[in-house]
């Protein structure tokens, strides 16, 4: 009986002192997971007037642990990046204003500009049924080495691209190794990785002859060529191993619509002319009928993306008439409408995708669908407003300035576009 009872005796003292190591390594390993999580939420270093980088410090709302843990009984190949929602993201952008490596359009520094907030910046998109890893620059230079690509179209492919580049550049600034006469179409290449993106300008894809001053005024009606495609990027696509193609604000403007050489009609026709006002609707349909035949018929083995176009979110008003946006964070999409004029593109340029993904059939695989419209109508907050020049308001606080509620601020939720590019891209290769 005395040796049982101290077999019991010796037993609870081994598990009291189990007890005791484990509770001490769980804690210690508490403590230095905490300390891991705390220096990962470093705040950004924002430009704030051009000469010095003050810190600005993240929102107060922390993500919460588990915002990017796939439920269960997701398939994450079957995820649809394009519908989420922005949460907030207390990491903010990848670079800064200063951090960049290339020469930025002036009109995109919003916080070098002079923009008061800076909340804008920490929110990051969120897809429903899965998570987008964050943009890795590193990565994505490495799965492009002696890769070539193009981002072809208006004004915002040159913001997207910039966008990259200024991304990219955190890993190795790029060199600028050609621009046309107007520096509208440029090319960098990153020597380390044999890697070029071009950035080429066409904003109707088709010919057009324009007449329209650095301010955006023209002169006379744009003359358009419905079924002559722009051969400044028509000449470069057999060559391209990636291609982001899009198109639709040009084709709001009045224009005059060749067709065979013969006129057609016309869009916002003057009284006085005895041509047809077929609409921008006609034009863009026909348009984007001989661009996405074109491109069926290429036999590319490159990836080309179709980017639908961006909404835009003037209130009270236009580009042209005093519209403004002064939002300073997102909304849900409850709050927003997408204007007539930009779902009428819309359907078009997904009307016109449809067709030919249809007519190919199998062949069809490398032609992708960038579908950002949703994503990026619910960040009126984006844009660089009033800031599209430099400290506007420095010399008389009332000052009448143009607003920008078109392009995206630059670092701003254009660059999460290519979260999601680089994501499907990872995806293509690995057969997700």
């Amino acid at each position: 009986m005395k040796l049982k009872w101290e077999s019991i005796s010796m037993f609870q003292q081994n598990t009291f002192l189990i007890k005791l190591v484990s509770a001490s390594l769980i804690t210690c390993l508490a403590f230095r997971f905490l300390i891991f999580r705390f220096s990962q939420f470093s705040p950004v270093q924002v430009s704030v007037n051009g000469n010095s980088d003050p810190q600005i410090s993240p929102p107060s709302v922390i993500l919460s642990d588990n915002e990017d843990i796939i439920p269960g009984d997701i398939e994450v190949e079957k995820c649809d990046l394009f519908t989420g929602k922005w949460i907030k993201d207390p990491l903010g952008p990848i670079y800064t204003n200063k951090t960049c490596g290339i020469v930025v359009d002036g009109h995109q520094n919003c916080i070098t500009n002079g923009r008061p907030d800076s909340g804008f910046l920490y929110w990051k998109w969120k897809p429903n049924d899965c998570s987008l890893p964050r943009f890795d620059p590193k990565r994505f230079l490495q799965l492009m080495r002696n890769k070539s690509w193009a981002l072809i179209g208006d004004s915002i492919s040159r913001n997207h691209v910039e966008s990259l580049l200024c991304m990219l550049s955190t890993v190795e600034k790029p060199a600028e190794v050609y621009h046309d006469e107007n520096y509208r179409s440029k090319r960098w290449h990153f020597p380390s990785y044999n890697f070029t993106i071009s950035n080429i300008w066409s904003p109707f894809l088709v010919q057009a002859a324009i007449f329209e001053d650095s301010n955006g005024v023209s002169s006379a009606a744009v003359q358009l060529h419905l079924d002559k495609l722009d051969n400044t990027w028509t000449d470069l696509f057999p060559s391209l191993d990636y291609a982001i193609i899009s198109s639709g604000e040009w084709f709001l403007k009045t224009a005059v619509y060749h067709e065979n050489a013969n006129t057609v009609g016309c869009h916002g026709c003057p009284e006085s002319s005895n041509m047809t006002d077929l609409g921008f609707d006609y034009a863009y349909n026909t348009s984007l009928r001989y661009v996405m035949n074109f491109i069926a018929k290429s036999k590319t083995k490159g990836m080309i993306f179709f980017r639908t176009s961006i909404p835009d979110h003037f209130e009270d008003g236009e580009w042209h008439n005093g519209g403004t946006c002064k939002k300073t964070e997102p909304v849900s999409e409850e709050e927003v409408e997408m204007k007539v004029l930009n779902r009428i593109l819309r359907d078009v340029e997904i009307s016109q995708f449809e067709r030919v993904v249809m007519e190919m059939g199998q062949e069809s695989g490398n032609l992708k669908l960038l579908d950002f419209a949703g994503m990026l109508l619910t960040r009126p907050d984006g844009h660089p407003g009033a800031y599209r020049e430099f400290r506007p308001f420095d010399k008389d606080k009332n000052a009448k300035v143009q607003n920008d509620c078109l392009h995206w601020c630059l670092p701003g939720p254009i660059d999460y576009l290519n979260d999601v590019i680089l994501e499907i891209i990872v995806s293509d290769r690995t057969g997700k």
